[in-house]
């Protein structure tokens, strides 16, 4: 939830670039960073340090404020993390109800998600800061239109996403993300700590639009499986770690579900690849 709010902050300042790539979080060696936003004549940074504890609010003028990250409810945290922003003279309202969430209680009024667990949130920022590494080097091999490695705050996840460059059908009744999150056909994969449908962490990938026979097609390494439920390949975090080589068991998940997506999609892989 408090990414959720930083994260607004950002879509809320920022034009929108293809795909919703002007919300997102970046990974840095202690935790995620807005990186620069603007705002009227200045600019400003919001960067959770999972390391020291902190959110950083850090400004052009230059100002710099720190929250300490704590078991706190996402209303206290909401309200501290406004009060800040406008002592910068940063004026910015967001929406208030959670994304991609099964629980819409306003930012303002949740008093009872007020968890902050530092052992775990260290291990996930360890995750992401290794993650992120080899997500780029997968991307790195691809010379077609590719988003950055960056984070998504609403589905909670690290992706890395390839473009054939043609543009997807248009999906039935899809709402404004949806349409503008797949206008495009793609193939992503990425690293999602999971949620109450899946209480595991998993790396995973699928192809948009999923073209017939995707679900049969063999992907590596072994424990690599197909999911029903979401439609996307999936790889146990646990099985990476069990790996004689996490970075090659990663890398060889996102190359092989990469080949079986574009195989069937016909893409032009040619000239799309190194």
């Amino acid at each position: 939830m408090w990414s959720q709010i930083v994260g607004k902050t950002k879509m809320r300042l920022t034009p929108l670039i293809n795909h919703w790539w002007n919300v997102v979080l970046f990974v840095t060696p202690t935790g995620l960073t807005t990186s620069t936003i603007p705002y009227r004549d200045k600019t400003f940074e919001v960067e959770f340090d999972f390391v020291a504890h902190r959110l950083r609010v850090r400004t052009s003028e230059p100002r710099e404020h720190d929250i300490r990250l704590y078991p706190r409810s996402v209303a206290d945290f909401y309200a501290e993390y406004m009060s800040v922003l406008r002592s910068f003279g940063i004026e910015v309202q967001i929406n208030r109800v959670p994304a991609e969430f099964d629980d819409l209680t306003p930012f303002d009024q949740d008093q009872h998600h007020a968890s902050y667990d530092k052992d775990y949130v260290e291990r996930f920022c360890r995750i992401l800061g290794r993650s992120d590494r080899i997500l780029r080097q997968f991307r790195a091999r691809f010379i077609g239109k590719s988003s950055p490695v960056h984070f998504f705050w609403g589905s909670f996840d690290l992706a890395v996403t390839r473009f054939s460059g043609r543009r997807a059908p248009e999906i039935p009744n899809a709402d404004n993300m949806t349409r503008e999150g797949y206008s495009h056909e793609v193939i992503s994969c990425g690293f999602w700590p999971g949620d109450r449908r899946l209480k595991q962490a998993h790396y995973y990938a699928y192809t948009a639009p999923a073209p017939a026979g995707l679900a049969n097609e063999p992907v590596r390494p072994k424990a690599a499986r197909w999911d029903t439920q979401f439609g996307e390949f999936l790889l146990a975090y646990e099985d990476v770690r069990a790996a004689e080589s996490p970075e090659a068991a990663i890398l060889d998940f996102c190359q092989s579900t990469y080949e079986a997506g574009a195989k069937l999609a016909n893409w032009d892989r040619a000239s799309l690849e190194r």
